[in-house]
């Protein structure tokens, strides 16, 4: 017969070793349902996962409104607060390059319209001279094709910003006007507004065209002082 005894040196029964320390048999309930609750029994030694621990910590450690900055360790700011003023504020910096963007690229527009139809009012200058001169010389009596045609010539001109300059009576300015001569006040022909102070125009030999503050061509003027 085999002999059940542990040989020495051997591996132990651990009811025995239970037996010969004097504390009988041990029995262990290993059910993983709880017979009077009815639940899955958790083992003793569980101990949470990192998901639980940290799902737990997130559940409970803010409680304040949307907006509200996270709390910290030792109320200190959380680290998404200060992550989420950088990016508002990288948002606030994107949005403010953006609006100069579009106001840097509203004005080079329109700086390319007004060069585009200063090129045009130069290419009509010529026609725009001759009708000039056919009006002083009454060459275009009003009523007729040739003044209607001249007339919406200048009302289309008119329409993309294009303005006459150089009148007569006007205070000469030199920003607009060049000034080919310079007639004595009681000269023949000269009338100077009354209550002129300032050098005033007296006669226009060429008119000018500007496109808002771009100078197409000054006019060509007579100038005279006052008396």
């Amino acid at each position: 017969m085999t002999d059940t005894h542990a040989t020495p040196g051997g591996p132990q029964d651990p009811r025995r070793e239970e037996e010969a320390a004097g504390r009988g048999p041990v029995i262990r309930d290993k059910r993983v349902i709880d017979p009077e609750t009815g639940e899955v029994r958790k083992p003793a030694d569980h101990q949470p996962e990192p998901h639980e621990a940290s799902g737990a910590e997130s559940d409970s450690s803010f409680g304040g409104d949307v907006g509200d900055a996270l709390p910290g360790a030792a109320g200190e700011p959380h680290p998404d607060t200060a992550l989420a003023a950088e990016r508002l504020e990288e948002m606030r910096r994107m949005q403010a390059e953006f609006v100069n963007f579009r106001n840097r690229t509203q004005r080079e527009r329109e700086a390319d319209r007004g060069r585009a139809t200063g090129a045009v009012v130069e290419a009509l200058l010529p026609v725009l001279d001759d009708i000039h001169s056919a009006r002083e010389h009454g060459d275009i009596s009003e009523g007729s094709p040739f003044a209607a045609i001249a007339d919406k010539l200048e009302q289309a001109l008119g329409r993309f910003g294009v303005e006459r300059v150089g009148h007569v009576g006007e205070v000469f300015d030199p920003t607009v006007h060049e000034a080919l001569m310079h007639v004595p006040a009681d000269s023949p022909g000269v009338e100077i507004p009354e209550g002129a102070t300032e050098m005033t125009i007296v006669q226009v030999m060429q008119p000018g065209f500007k496109i808002g503050d771009q100078v197409v061509r000054p006019a060509r003027v007579a100038v005279a002082d006052p008396a």
